[in-house]
């Protein structure tokens, strides 16, 4: 905690409280971040105006410099970790009121694949966006992203491979998907080292998202997109 011993987070009025939480977000303090989630509550902030204006408003900030290459996959994963923190004092008081979402995401590494670090990334930011999550681990069948997706009524499918062995199997999938009758029903998002959008194309993905930051913006846009076509 260098240089933060001085500061008492309770002291802090709103609105540099939620400037301290995106610094302390941004430096991967999770304690700080669960105890400023618990001031805030206490001072009547709701569950959702926490999780959006302190927490994913910071997190905006960590997927940024990702994406621009200030930071880097270590510090990102701790900033993830801090918002986890916060996140599961949240995550039931959320459930109760019943505050929006921005959707549901089901994700897994794919058959043959047991990497699983920038799957994490991809889950740790879209959770950090306002995403529900529903991870699969590594290693998985088209089964496993069909029943999830099915029974927990997701939007979005993503999908992570590192081997070049195991990309094809992407294709399996959404395949399945279409012999279904269920390709409509969801976004289909891939990535992984080894891939491109050509890759992303020819496979028949919604998109390719080449890192953690751009999977957020791509699922925000066509979640919205589908959202006014719906509406």
């Amino acid at each position: 905690m260098a240089g933060d011993d001085d500061i008492i987070l309770s002291e802090l009025d709103d609105e540099e409280l939620t400037l301290q939480m995106m610094d302390d977000l941004y430096d991967g303090l999770k304690e700080e971040i669960e105890e400023a989630v618990r001031i805030l509550l206490e001072r009547g902030w709701t569950p959702y105006d926490i999780l959006t204006k302190a927490l994913v408003a910071g997190m905006t900030i960590v997927g940024a410099d990702f994406r621009d290459g200030i930071l880097f996959v270590p510090e990102v994963l701790l900033a993830a970790n801090a918002m986890k923190g916060g996140m599961a004092i949240l995550k039931p008081l959320l459930a109760e009121t019943g505050a929006p979402r921005m959707g549901k995401m089901v994700i897994g590494t794919v058959k043959g694949d047991i990497h699983d670090i920038g799957k994490n990334l991809v889950a740790m930011m879209m959770e950090g966006a306002g995403f529900e999550i529903v991870d699969l681990g590594i290693n998985n069948p088209v089964e496993n992203y069909i029943e999830t997706a099915e029974k927990e009524g997701a939007d979005i499918i993503g999908m992570s491979a590192l081997l070049t062995t195991t990309m094809p199997y992407m294709k399996v999938v959404i395949d399945t998907l279409k012999e279904q009758g269920l390709r409509d029903k969801y976004l289909v998002l891939v990535g992984g080292a080894p891939l491109n959008e050509e890759f992303g194309r020819a496979i028949g993905a919604d998109a390719y998202c080449r890192d953690a930051a751009v999977a957020v913006e791509t699922a925000k846009q066509m979640i919205a997109r589908r959202h006014n076509q719906m509406g």
